[in-house]
């Protein structure tokens, strides 16, 4: 997996087991492989690039996942053991509703640099479907965290799942970590460490109510984001302001855009169970600032903030993207209609054997 906030490659290793429908699952291995600079330039540029020279990337970065992948076996020990690789690839383009989504990383080059069978392009088939072909997240957590209420991800982009026992209801809520880390790198640190810098500034009211009142946030949902909404329309806002009150700024627009749709939807569905939690994971969940101004907006509507081990934390989405691919070989529906407004639900995902025969 390689999120929106380019911080490197996630690479997970994990064993499945299914008895009549339920799911259980142990991650045996994982690590984050970060990109060196050259890659993050690389990534970062691909939606200027021409159409050859966006192909040309599209393969090389394949042979790069499949040469870390091949590392990752190597390192943890695990040669013969790697049944199935599940790559999500690095989102460049998003424009669903034009029936378009766009990940580089081609299958094809993972599956013959490593001889291992490899399902990719995971949101095509939704989209395709008339889908948002995001977020994708949900029937993992449906199918191995069902116990908590709400499912936050805090990665460069923010996404939230509802999980109401009659209709599971999933979408992007606003950017974050990728427009906080461009803001900490101004102070010459890779991220706001904790919120440390975030937590001594003060908040702009005037741009808050700005960033508060954008066209996304009024939008219903079903919805997702495409990562040009955070650089290209996030972050010249805030970036007139000093560092420290931009990153305040930020994070508490983050926190009400996350804490405004939960209330809304608490009322609109009651859960199920009297005391709603909420399970936070991605990099944003070791913003212990963030996670406590998130807490507090969230405390009124009586919904306890639940902050995981760091293997959740970290590797949530490596996590379910290899169910996504298990799910797509065992041929069952691996994206939900529900969740992404598609005509149907669907088995997404192309398959590469890179077996011989």
């Amino acid at each position: 997996m390689s999120g929106s906030s380019l911080d490197g490659l996630d690479i997970a290793f994990v064993e499945f087991h299914e008895s009549a429908g339920n799911w259980q699952y142990e991650i045996k291995a994982a690590d984050c492989y970060p990109y060196s600079g050259e890659w993050v330039k690389k990534l970062r540029g691909a939606i200027q690039l021409n159409a050859l020279d966006y192909q040309l990337l599209h393969t090389e970065y394949g042979h790069y996942i499949g040469s870390q992948v091949n590392e990752f076996i190597v390192s943890n020990n695990l040669q013969y053991q790697i049944q199935l690789i599940a790559s999500h690839g690095h989102t460049t383009f998003h424009a669903p509703d034009q029936k378009m989504t766009g990940q580089v990383g081609d299958g094809a080059a993972i599956a013959a640099v490593t001889g291992i069978n490899v399902v990719s392009d995971l949101r095509a088939m939704d989209i395709a479907l008339g889908g948002q072909g995001a977020p994708i997240v949900p029937i993992g957590e449906k199918l191995l965290l069902g116990n908590y209420t709400f499912f936050l991800n805090l990665g460069g982009i923010a996404n939230i799942s509802y999980n109401h026992p009659e209709k599971y209801i999933a979408f992007d809520v606003c950017p974050a970590n990728r427009v906080l880390n461009m803001l900490a790198q101004e102070e010459g640190k890779p991220y706001d460490d904790g919120g440390q810098i975030a937590a001594t500034g003060t908040v702009n009211e005037i741009l808050l109510k700005t960033l508060d009142e954008l066209e996304y946030y009024q939008r219903p949902y079903p919805k997702s984001l495409a990562n040009d909404f955070g650089t290209d329309v996030l972050y010249p806002l805030v970036k007139r302001i000093p560092v420290a009150d931009a990153l305040r700024t930020m994070v508490e627009h983050i926190a009400r855009q996350i804490s405004k749709p939960v209330v809304n939807m608490l009322k609109e569905q009651p859960p199920a169970v009297d005391n709603p939690k909420m399970l936070a994971t991605g990099g944003g969940a070791h913003n212990t600032f963030l996670m406590e101004r998130l807490q507090a907006l969230l405390q009124p509507a009586g919904v306890e903030l639940v902050v995981p081990e760091k293997n959740i934390i970290d590797y949530k989405e490596a996590l379910i993207m290899a169910l996504i691919g298990v799910l797509r070989w065992r041929e069952e529906n691996n994206v939900l209609a529900s969740v992404t407004g598609a005509s149907r639900s669907s088995i997404g995902g192309a398959v590469w054997i890179g077996q011989e025969a």
